[in-house]
């Protein structure tokens, strides 16, 4: 038996503001970047800075050289993503941030909102991707 159409979830698209809102008190996202052998999704631990998101990874890692291969102080495409489900109600949010991302100097890094990493080692490679394009959608019940 088919569920009724009013039983379903409905979909709303999220302003700018709204979506800043929900990922302002998060710990983990995603960054989507082409490291150079294609699209790539790492998460990341991150923290909310205005219209920018904060992140950091590993000096040796893969998020690290794919974003430092850009032109010194310029900024390479990327996209961060969050979201939240509660599977068991078919309901949730998602909010897509695309920009710029590029790795930000000690002067930078000591004026942002501290990212606390959840893996041990060297995570000393800081960024800020700034949102130019800010999207995002809620499920829920009426």
């Amino acid at each position: 038996m088919a569920a009724n159409s009013s039983d379903r979830p409905l979909l709303e698209e999220l302003d700018r503001a709204e979506c800043l809102r929900l990922i302002g008190g998060g710990s983990i996202g995603r960054i989507a970047f082409d490291d150079g052998e294609g699209p790539t999704v790492i998460p990341v631990n991150y923290a909310v800075d205005g219209d920018s998101v904060i992140f950091r990874t590993s000096s040796s890692g893969r998020l690290n050289r794919s974003l430092l291969t850009s032109v010194a102080g310029g900024d390479v495409r990327a996209a961060f993503q969050v979201d939240r489900f509660d599977e068991s109600n078919h309901e949730g949010w998602s909010v897509l941030l695309r920009g710029g991302a590029h790795h930000m100097s000690a002067e930078e890094k000591a004026k942002v909102p501290q990212v606390d990493s959840w893996p041990g080692g060297d995570r000393e490679a800081w960024f800020r991707l700034a949102a130019m394009d800010v999207t995002g959608r809620r499920l829920h019940r009426p």
